[in-house]
């Protein structure tokens, strides 16, 4: 107890201070605090100090506090503590400190620490306050950065959990690896389905070329070191430890947590594509199979009976099983357009030739096409065959020939500055409204309903237009 009076008060302060008056106590309160108020008995404000005029406009604003009691200039969830403060002042030691907020002109509550205590004979309390906004800031602060850092790491837990369910159901076997000691950290079911048991072990507990056969242990251990190097390297072939079973190899180098790890993948050779179930030549359809263009056959409503391996690495599909009973456009031209212009018109003419259109990847990837396609049998027997061909590396010159484009375009750039953008722009509209209806009278042959079904338009609004631009024989009802 001594020791905590020592530490609470001075030595000697009548010797110390000596004689203060109350202006030297007033300005030391107002110097030594940021809010100090002097209270009568009944806790009424009669005078009051402030450390800075901006921290006084946001506390009285308008209403000063001289003359109103302490308990009104307090929020009400802070008056049990104003009490309290008054209740302790007249105690030798005073009253502990008790943080309340006072509410603010601008809205936000200002916190502050207030302890209070009666001085010398008068019967006047003293109250002094600590101004907490800054604390209170940076508390605020840092619960924004903690709850920012639980959002952070809530999305980091989705991730995580994500890409390990896709780890456990991916049907291809998949191993992780440490690149320094080509340990198995980790392997999916399907590689542990495939590498069985060794010796009794788990296979994430064995040395990685102990699962290959003999021979195939320095293809396996050039192909990692090539991906150290240059962090790529080709697939290899290499046999089981079985001497049975051949598989392809391949790996990733990824670094985590200052360490760099493979994944490794591990998958049975490419066997030929089953031929598809026909009267015709079987090795005619095996020579389909094979061909480097896509080849699909569908059914009348456009449904995939059948499709070549080059069809499934266009479309991004692991197995001809994903193909097979969803319509063709799911992946080819529009959806719900092209194909039902295609269709159409293989049932009226029997074949399509160099057709350009869009092929799109289940995951995303774009490819510049062009197809041909045919119909056989008729009724219930019909099919329809289509050649793809991937064109996004042919040149420009190679390409299907574009339809010329008028000398309204040089003449449009030559305009400018001379010509509204306004009337630029609608001449450029027309333009290239002229020449989309060209394209697509072009590409259906001039079947008018096909065009206005591809450009999105009614017949009659083609019409419209076609009479505008004066685009074919308008007395022609050919559709």
């Amino acid at each position: 107890m001594r020791t905590l009076s020592l530490v609470k008060a001075f030595f000697a302060p009548k010797t110390s201070l000596g004689e203060i008056d109350a202006e030297s106590a007033a300005a030391l309160l107002a110097a030594a605090t940021d809010v100090a108020l002097i209270l009568d008995t009944d806790g009424i404000i009669r005078d009051r100090s402030f450390a800075t005029e901006e921290l006084a406009a946001e506390l009285e604003g308008e209403k000063p506090w001289i003359g109103r009691p302490w308990l009104d200039t307090v929020t009400v969830e802070s008056q049990a503590k104003i009490r309290a403060l008054l209740r302790d002042a007249p105690s030798s030691d005073g009253s502990r400190t008790r943080h309340v907020n006072h509410p603010s002109e601008a809205g936000v509550d200002v916190p502050v620490l207030y302890s209070a205590m009666r001085v010398g004979g008068s019967k006047n309390i003293i109250a002094c306050g600590r101004d907490l906004r800054t604390i209170s800031t940076l508390q605020r602060r840092l619960l924004d950065a903690q709850q920012s850092m639980e959002r952070d790491y809530s999305k980091l837990r989705h991730v995580e959990t994500r890409y390990r369910l896709l780890f456990q159901m991916s049907p291809e076997p998949v191993m992780i690896l440490d690149a320094l000691t080509q340990r198995i950290v980790e392997a999916n079911p399907a590689a542990a389905k495939l590498l069985g048991d060794f010796g009794g072990s788990q296979v994430s507990e064995r040395s990685f070329t102990e699962i290959f056969a003999g021979e195939s242990v320095l293809a396996v251990q050039a192909l990692l070191a090539g991906m150290r190097v240059a962090a790529r390297g080709e697939e290899v072939r290499a046999r089981l430890a079985d001497g049975e079973r051949e598989v392809t190899v391949s790996a990733s180098l990824f670094r985590q947590e200052n360490a760099t790890f493979f994944l490794v993948r591990l998958a049975a050779p490419a066997a030929a594509p089953a031929p598809v179930a026909s009267p015709s030549d079987a090795g005619f359809l095996q020579l389909v199979a094979h061909t480097p263009d896509g080849f699909v056959m569908c059914s009348p409503d456009g449904a995939v009976l059948a499709a070549n391996a080059a069809f499934l690495d266009m479309a991004e599909l692991p197995t001809e099983e994903y193909a097979r009973g969803e319509r063709l456009d799911r992946w080819l031209g529009r959806p719900g357009v092209e194909l039902d212009v295609l269709l159409a018109n293989l049932k009226q003419r029997g074949s399509v030739r160099l057709f350009s259109t869009i092929l799109r990847g289940e995951y995303g990837a774009r490819l510049d096409v062009e197809l041909s396609a045919a119909a056989i049998g008729a009724g219930e027997t019909l099919r329809f065959g289509f050649a793809i061909r991937n064109v996004a590396r042919r040149l420009a010159s190679e390409r299907r020939p574009v339809l010329d484009m008028p000398r309204s375009v040089e003449q449009l750039t030559e305009l400018i500055g001379r010509v509204s953008l306004k009337d630029l722009v609608r001449e450029s509209t027309d333009m290239i409204e002229r020449l989309c209806i060209e394209a697509a009278l072009e590409v259906t042959r001039d079947n008018r309903a096909s065009a206005a079904e591809m450009l999105g338009l009614s017949r009659q609004s083609l019409y419209v237009k076609m009479r505008r631009y004066g685009l074919g024989d308008l007395d022609d009802t050919k559709e």
